[in-house]
């Protein structure tokens, strides 16, 4: 074996440990949120502490960056070893900008913080959960400033979510869509178009759609023998280690499309994880590469699949077995349903069309709390007039408004562009497939979702986080993101409103 051999192997063997302590860590958070008595959240919180404290030892330690040096100097280093060095290399420079006690610190405040978040929401007290939003936009000021940035603090924390991403690029991205979307939500109120989502309403016994999720899940392509289905406050997906990938929902006893968009949803990012080539283990690289490609990933399966009328053509008769009294509704009618356009105050409950808009509006909100000395008091007004003045809607209590998200209980201030980028990526990566793919809605209709799995695997989950979320959607599509398909999209589905 080479001196080079020896060292990629002294490498993966190092790394490989890393990925144990993540995944400890994982199940830690994955308990905390399905499963966890009330009164071990405080302790369990500390577990999370410690297992915090024992990654940034390991990150920041002298072999780390004896590794990094090595690498560095060695010329036609492989592409497997260049990526997990690449990516290696950001988490040391970015955890050893961080004192360890700090970072402990906030491990422990937002183990704790998402708890109290979920007994907020469900008293619509917003005054319980603020001392901590206070705390964590404190915290995510201070990781900016120690982590360092060109133009905007901002600018520090999109970078951990969408690798070389920018609050002036964003702006470029999101404002002409802002735009759009607002113009198109103009011409259908001048249209006096009317949503038909109400036709949905009745009565669906969660017993039946935990069932229903199992078959949904066989369809797609999730693998229930590396993963399960459980139920939280807020649905999300996690990625315990290999063959580890878990999914949790939420359902609604008067409307199954809550609870089987929402499954969808988190079943496209756990294909995502579970299709990840198994020769990136032990090199950080086997997960998503970004959180905006990731919600390419759930976005596609819930939007250009769950909502297309040849899914419903294809499910209609599974729908109608598990859930009879749909029988009074066509195929038609359920589609035309499931794509009401309805500006409404919940995120996740959104349409296609408006959800950008929800993202948008939490993006100019964490600008707010990144970028300017802004009073915890002021925010639940700041986001109830934005609602106001983006998508007509009254905000009537705390919980439908600014204690809707899980996102800041657990720290993750820069997320919620990635929705919006998610739905971006989606559309180009559509345009992409259908090139590959004409018959693609063809193949939905006739249940041949492998295709559609396979194809994304070929493209995107095989390489996990081998190619950078720029690279990645450039060697896909040949060009670099571009909103304007997402927007011809939007327009499309409007003007079939409208006929």
């Amino acid at each position: 074996m080479s001196d080079l051999d020896a060292k990629k192997q002294e490498l993966k063997e190092y790394l490989t440990k890393i990925e144990y302590l993540n995944s400890l860590l994982g199940l830690v958070h994955w308990d905390m949120r399905v499963n966890i008595p009330q009164n071990a959240v405080n302790y369990r919180g500390e577990v999370a502490g410690f297992l915090a404290g024992e990654h940034y030892k390991l990150i920041t330690s002298d072999k780390v960056k004896e590794f990094i040096e090595y690498f560095s100097t060695c010329e036609n280093l492989d592409e497997i070893t260049s990526a997990s060095i690449r990516k290696l290399k950001k988490e040391y420079d970015q955890t050893m900008k961080i004192p360890e006690k700090l970072y402990v610190e906030f491990v422990n405040l937002v183990s704790v913080a998402e708890s109290v978040w979920e007994e907020a929401k469900k008293k619509g007290d917003f005054n319980l959960f603020k001392p901590y939003l206070e705390k964590i936009i404190n915290y995510n000021k201070q990781f900016a400033e120690l982590y360092g940035y060109k133009k905007k603090r901002y600018d520090a924390l999109l970078d951990n979510y969408e690798m070389g991403m920018t609050e002036e690029e964003l702006d470029r991205i999101f404002m002409p869509l802002k735009d759009a979307i607002i113009n198109l939500l103009k011409k259908l109120k001048e249209a006096n178009y009317e949503p038909k989502d109400h036709i949905l309403k009745g009565h669906y016994p969660i017993t039946k759609q935990r069932e229903f999720a199992r078959i949904i899940a066989e369809k797609l392509g999730y693998d229930l023998s590396s993963g399960r289905i459980d139920e939280s406050a807020h649905p999300f997906t996690i990625e315990l280690g290999v063959n580890d990938i878990r999914i949790t929902t939420r359902y609604d006893e008067e409307n199954f499309i809550t609870g089987l968009l929402s499954n969808i949803h988190e079943m496209g990012h756990a294909i995502y994880e579970q299709n990840i080539s198994q020769d990136l283990k032990g090199t950080l690289l086997m997960t998503g590469t970004s959180m905006g490609i990731h919600e390419s990933q759930s976005r596609f399966y819930e939007n250009i699949i769950g909502r297309s009328k040849e899914f419903w053509e294809n499910i209609y008769p599974d729908v109608t077995n598990f859930f009879p009294e749909l029988k009074r509704l066509s195929v038609d009618d359920i589609y035309d349903a499931v794509n009401s356009i309805k500006p409404s105050l919940i995120r996740v409950d959104a349409d296609e069309i408006t959800y950008s808009l929800h993202i948008i509006i939490r993006y100019e909100m964490e600008k707010l709390m990144m970028d300017e000395d802004i009073d915890v008091d002021e925010l639940p007004k700041i986001w109830n007039q934005k609602y106001k003045d983006y998508l007509g809607v009254e905000v009537q209590n705390y919980s439908e408004g600014i204690l809707q998200d899980v996102h800041w209980s657990g720290g993750m201030i820069g997320y919620f562009p990635s929705y919006a980028l998610g739905n971006l990526y989606g559309a180009q990566i559509l345009n992409k497939m259908l090139k590959d793919i004409p018959d693609l809605y063809e193949r939905i209709e006739n249940g041949d979702f492998l295709s559609i799995k396979s194809w994304l695997n070929q493209n995107i989950h095989r390489y996990g986080s081998l190619y950078t979320p720029s690279e990645l959607i450039e060697k896909i599509t040949g060009e670099k993101l571009n909103p304007e398909y997402f927007i011809k999209r939007c327009e499309k589905i409007v003007e079939a409103k409208l006929r």
